[in-house]
């Protein structure tokens, strides 16, 4: 909790001390001792809440839970971490949604920490795996943890925008004040749906329209080159 920015800490610090966080503790060192590789270290698990103040959030992308394949999740949705090839088929996805939305061709990587730095918090609703195993850390404690974070979000003032791809983060629109921030959803950018309505769904340039329209500043969305 300490390495959490201040706004973090005022707002979601106390669920550290709860007992459902210490039985999930209890659960991730069992899996270690187990002989376990969990993903991403440890020192990357709340990488998204670190890189993106609450006080900063512009934009919240909502995923499921980290990448399981060794070398790829470092703590923030979708993103793996630099140098990483071929992408994930989910982020090739959003790389082409991106281009045919604002020309914006980010094919060159898949490492999405500048966007985070910008205020986009690229949030799973749960921050562990198993390697190899996708699903495994789930309903062990992350979502009722993640669920208070999208609810601290939702209590700001500042209006935010809330992209929630697939089946799974749209049930999280529940915790939202939709009156106060604006949600797009759409399909899930997998291969299995991205063609049944997250293919011109155009979410980056409806996020920054309605940023523009609220007075706060546009995210921009071109990922730097090494």
């Amino acid at each position: 909790m300490n390495n959490l920015p201040p706004s973090w800490q005022a707002a979601i610090g106390t669920e550290f001390t709860q007992t459902y966080m210490q039985s999930l503790a209890t659960f991730l060192q069992a899996e270690e001792a187990a002989g376990k590789l969990i993903l991403p270290p440890a020192e990357k698990r709340f990488n998204a809440l670190q890189s993106t103040p609450l006080d900063q959030v512009r934009v919240v992308v909502l995923g499921q839970d980290p990448y399981p394949t060794p070398g790829h999740a470092h703590g923030l949705s979708f993103s793996v971490q630099p140098g990483v090839s071929p992408l994930p088929r989910s982020l090739l996805n959003i790389n082409r949604e991106l281009l045919d939305d604002l020309s914006i061709d980010n094919s060159h990587t898949g490492h999405l920490q500048a966007w985070a730095e910008q205020g986009v918090l690229l949030l799973n609703t749960v921050l562990t795996v198993a390697a190899g195993n996708a699903g495994s850390h789930q309903k062990r404690g992350w979502e009722t943890f993640t669920d208070k974070v999208i609810r601290a979000i939702s209590a700001q003032s500042q209006p935010v925008v809330f992209i929630l791809w697939g089946n799974h983060a749209q049930k999280k629109a529940e915790l939202i004040d939709g009156q106060r921030h604006h949600v797009i959803a759409s399909a899930h950018p997998s291969p299995l749906s991205a063609r049944r309505g997250f293919f011109g769904s155009k979410p980056f340039s409806r996020a920054n329209a309605f940023l523009q329209a609220n007075g706060r500043s546009p995210v921009n969305w071109s990922l730097p080159r090494p």
